[in-house]
């Protein structure tokens, strides 16, 4: 086993009252993926500002390699004294470090590089950010939350950067699915401590749950061994009692241990109010289109939702989602076409930006609309702090300000409204930012099991999989031109369904390539008959000289980029990229000889 290259072991911290770390531990050797997972609020991001130096634990041991260097995705960087992002980016690459890939890391994340830093986005912010810190291939990369404000294609191009990628790597992420496919190992923060599970996270939950499991036995167990020392005490003779002073000692010992065990934080535990129900066609829009300038959003798009429907929209940033969701629910009229809303809706809506919420306003303002303590839940009237308790909420944050919580907490809270009110409609716009995985767990069950109708806008593959029973994305997925098609089931059920209709495409054309020489031999054939070549025949013959003389020049240009000792190491990317154009050229080019061939056979014979 490889000494670490970072070590965390003890970590004490307390900020005032209860510590947020008491004994955790972080071990990171050459290679690792590590995914750093736990409920809001355990500590997680504290645990990695701590290894990367930025935070500095109250006691306990932290142990940096000398030569190693490190890497650590700051969630609001500072762009001072940086006229570009490119400028920005490249200012962590350290001596020898290849400037190429900052520029190859900023294309795939759909930056240029010239951009302003002052007038980026949160997301663009968080993008630039991220193609600093990989840049430089570091030993150790330290990511909390890469995946926010990521469209789909761009986290499946980051999966494969970091698999094979030869940092090390600690990541925190609410993406199932992104933690599955990139993580090796798995260290679990809960109630201050750390256990480190060396497998990937798709293992993590049934190990949770055992975990769990025994320590609810043994917590079951030490009561039952209390009883029995307190009826011992309680009935033994007095004498024995006298002289058995180190079993009551241990008796003390063991209420203490009882008294003092912190359990798991409870889960959420909430349904979305009753409301009437809807009518059963819910939405029902007809060749509907949106253009902004000359570019086409919604190319003519219809669809027919109804009641118990739940309907995924999925696609790249900027191609529309946000638009035709709009448009489905009437809050954006179309340029053409007609958008139809079905009777007694009654709709629910989160929105992305989570615009809705007024940091100087307090939670239980918010919760109440400012309406005393109380608020109506399914018809029953419930104190404010007592609902607030039912989304992890302390009775004393009833009278906090929204702008001290934190995102994951504001989109509880959010969650929290939501599900108080009567809905038969639910709208929600990327609904999974932020939230932890048990609550994440709790809205799956949630949308699967609403009454009602539910259309949401999603990256997280693992919840549209778990969730949604159709799936609109766009018809071209990396140039989406207006056009969207509804596939039948969740994300995963889409790929395969796009998948299976390039299959057919690629067979019909390969049917239509296996009759050209069959169509070419009858050409000839009838040609032979009337002694001459035909006009088309006698174009190709001239022709097809050239044609071939341009492949030859276009793989001839290939072959010379390749050539270059170091492409694929720079840039593996356009590597591949020139190797299946270079393909595609040499299969038209022995196409294009095989005709050749066969025409200038059928000429000599013609002319005897």
């Amino acid at each position: 086993m490889a000494p670490p290259i970072l070590k965390l072991d003890d970590i004490f911290l307390s900020f005032g009252g209860t510590p947020l770390l008491a004994g955790a531990a972080l071990q990171v050797e050459p290679g690792d993926k590590i995914c750093l997972v736990g409920r809001n609020g355990s500590g997680k991001s504290t645990l990695l500002k701590i290894a990367a130096g930025l935070v500095e634990a109250q006691s306990g041991e932290v142990f940096r390699h000398p030569s190693s260097t490190v890497r650590y995705l700051e969630q609001a960087p500072d762009f001072t004294g940086f006229k570009t992002v490119q400028a920005y980016a490249e200012a962590g690459l350290g001596p020898g470090d290849d400037h190429y890939r900052v520029t190859y890391l900023l294309s795939h994340l759909g930056l240029t590089g010239e951009e302003d830093p002052q007038n980026l986005s949160g997301g663009e912010a968080r993008r630039a950010a991220l193609a600093r810190v990989l840049a430089p291939e570091p030993d150790i990369l330290l990511l909390d939350e890469p995946t926010n404000h990521l469209d789909l294609p761009t986290i499946e191009w980051l999966e494969g950067e970091l698999q094979k990628s030869r940092s090390a790597l600690v990541l925190i992420s609410h993406d199932r699915r992104f933690l599955e496919k990139v993580s090796t190992a798995t260290v679990w923060l809960d109630r201050g401590a750390s256990r480190r599970l060396d497998r990937g996270f798709s293992h993590f939950e049934a190990w949770r749950d055992q975990v769990l499991e025994a320590e609810e036995l043994e917590q079951h167990k030490l009561g039952k061994a209390i009883e029995r020392e307190e009826h011992w005490l309680r009935y033994g003779v007095t004498a024995r009692r006298k002289r058995n002073m180190r079993r009551l000692g241990e008796l003390q010992t063991m209420r203490a241990q009882y008294r003092g065990h912190k359990g798991p934080q409870g889960t959420v535990q909430a349904t979305v109010s009753d409301a009437q129900e809807s009518g059963k066609l819910v939405i029902e829009a007809e060749k509907i289109t949106k253009t902004f300038g000359d570019r086409p959003i919604v190319a003519p798009f219809s669809i027919r939702v109804h009641r118990g429907d739940c309907i995924g929209l999925v696609g790249p940033n900027g191609a529309g989602k946000t638009t035709l969701l709009k448009m489905l629910t009437g809050q954006l009229l179309p340029d053409s076409g007609t958008v139809k809303l079905g009777t007694n809706l009654e709709i629910a809506t989160l929105d992305q930006k989570r615009e809705d919420l007024n940091p100087e306003e307090t939670l239980a303002h918010y919760l109440t609309d400012g309406r005393g303590e109380n608020l109506l839940v399914n018809g029953e009237q419930r104190h404010v702090t007592g609902y607030m308790k039912e989304f992890l909420f302390q009775p004393e944050q009833a009278r906090t300000p929204i702008r001290n919580l934190s995102g994951g907490e504001r989109a509880r809270l959010m969650l929290a409204r939501i599900m108080s009110r009567p809905a038969n409609l639910l709208i929600l716009d990327e609904p999974t930012n932020d939230l932890d995985i048990e609550t994440l767990d709790l809205l799956q069950e949630i949308v699967a099991g609403f009454p009602g109708t539910v259309i949401l806008v999603s990256h997280d593959r693992d919840f549209l999989d778990r969730t949604v029973t159709s799936t609109i994305a766009p018809a071209v997925p990396d140039a989406p031109d207006g056009r969207w098609i509804e596939y039948a089931g969740g994300y995963s059920d889409m790929l395969a369904q796009r998948k299976g209709a390039i299959d057919e495409r690629r067979k019909a054309e390969k049917a239509a390539e296996r009759a050209k020489p069959q169509e070419a031999a009858a050409s000839a054939e009838t040609a032979k008959g009337k002694g001459k070549l035909s006009y088309k025949q006698k174009f190709a013959l001239e022709n097809l000289p050239k044609e071939m003389a341009k492949a030859e020049a276009e793989i001839a240009k290939r072959e010379e980029r390749m050539a270059d000792p170091s492409l694929f190491s720079k840039d593996p990317t356009t590597f591949n990229r020139l190797a299946a154009e270079m393909e595609k050229f040499r299969d038209s080019l022995t196409k294009m000889e095989e005709e050749w061939l066969e025409l200038e056979m059928l000429r000599e014979e013609l002319e005897g």
